[in-house]
């Protein structure tokens, strides 16, 4: 019986370039096809998911090139996943990615990366990179970009409940702009009961790193709820 793992893996491979036109300067690109990502997202697959437990859905926006685009791993960039994730690579050292450093700052808060990953899988609304002119960009940053990749992003989630298993009654948004289209699409497809929604950790880093202690405890609050219900 296909583990977490293997349908998270399939379901990154294999998941679909956009039809639709995209706005001009947009581009979506899945790095997942990617040998080099795909190894290492695979090794981290296979240490942390392989098992069928049923794990709350802790979903941001969309990926960015520089984490998950080069590591394959949600909110992971290089120095976390051999730091924390314990997963060697050749890839050069970068500044360190901001959401990262948040996350798992939150992961060690609860119980570190073997016993976060039991319980909660981080993934995307939409889960290829998107770049407008060779920069990261929102899925919702603008209105035509949205309308483009609406019928993606429903399968995206479609997908990723039915396949991997997924607890339906509760998930978290990473973002509360995010959170706003994850309850329109909630609405349309029924997918979870309640969606709770917390501040970004680019915005939480970006805006208020001097509050990084207690906003990290606020997310620690709001995912050990989960485990309660």
């Amino acid at each position: 019986m296909p583990t977490f793992a293997d349908h998270l893996l399939h379901f990154l491979r294999t998941f679909p370039l956009p039809t639709a036109a995209l706005p001009a300067g947009v581009e979506a690109l899945s790095p997942f096809r990617e040998p080099a990502v795909y190894d290492l997202l695979g090794r981290f697959a296979q240490k942390y998911y392989a098992d069928h437990r049923p794990r709350v859905a802790v979903l941001g926006i969309n990926p960015g090139r520089l984490g998950m685009g080069r590591t394959g791993v949600a909110f992971t960039d290089p120095g976390a996943l051999a730091e924390f994730c314990g997963i060697a690579h050749g890839l050069p050292r970068q500044r360190p990615e901001i959401s990262s450093q948040f996350i798992y700052k939150v992961v060690a808060a609860l119980g570190g990366p073997t016993v976060f990953y039991q319980h909660f899988y981080l993934g995307s609304v939409y889960p290829l990179v998107l770049l407008h002119n060779g920069l990261n960009y929102n899925y919702y940053d603008a209105p035509a970009l949205t309308k483009s990749l609406w019928p993606d992003m429903q399968l995206s989630l479609r997908q990723q409940v039915a396949d991997f298993g997924l607890r339906t009654d509760v998930a978290v948004s990473l973002g509360k702009r995010n959170g706003i289209f994850f309850n329109w699409l909630n609405d349309e497809l029924g997918l979870f009961k309640k969606i709770i929604v917390l501040d970004h950790p680019r915005y939480l880093m970006q805006y208020h790193r001097r509050d990084v202690d207690a906003n990290v405890a606020r997310y620690v609050e709001a995912l050990g709820e989960c485990l309660v219900n």
